[in-house]
């Protein structure tokens, strides 16, 4: 089984239990926002990057999975102090590789690791009734309804996007 399936395979056993509304659009391999946007026909703020991050500091430290827009940055420094922390960083490819058992690009905003803790900023929610991402592989997506992700993943709601 190649790497990610398994997870894609795990998110929409659990989207079907859970009855959401969304569709799985199959396309080229692509892992870059802008690209995989064009692709699905979304926009590029429906995107929901998903960036695995340490944060670590004041008695704290921990794994973060952190949801934010694609057309956003974070601001890794505030995702800290909103968790307890002094700093945070990206996480190595090999925590990555531990911790979401995807690649790079095909990480989906769903935490299925006891470990790894599931925060989002609001704002790609309330700009938008459905949201994209890539389901665990590079060349498969999922496109949900908003709502349903957030009743189902049930988030951390944390602002760490950068003001523009």
């Amino acid at each position: 089984m190649a790497k990610g399936e398994d997870v894609h395979q795990q998110l929409i056993d659990l989207l079907e239990q859970q009855q959401a509304r969304y569709r799985v659009v199959n396309h080229v391999a692509a892992g870059k926002c802008e690209e995989v946007s064009a692709i699905r026909g979304t926009e590029l703020g429906q995107g929901a990057k998903a960036l695995v991050c340490k944060v670590k500091g004041n008695g704290v430290k921990l794994h973060v999975l952190a949801i934010l827009a694609a057309d956003k940055q974070a601001d890794l420094s505030q995702l800290a102090q909103h968790l307890g922390g002094l700093k945070a960083s990206l996480a190595s490819p090999a925590e990555v590789d531990e911790l979401t058992r995807c690649v790079f690009g095909a990480i989906p905003p769903f935490s299925f690791h006891a470990q790894l803790r599931l925060v989002a900023d609001p704002c790609i929610f309330e700009r938008f009734s459905e949201i994209a991402f890539n389901a665990g592989l590079l060349e498969k997506s999922v496109v949900m309804n908003t709502q349903d992700y957030l009743r189902i993943a049930r988030p951390e709601l944390v602002n760490f996007h950068r003001p523009e």
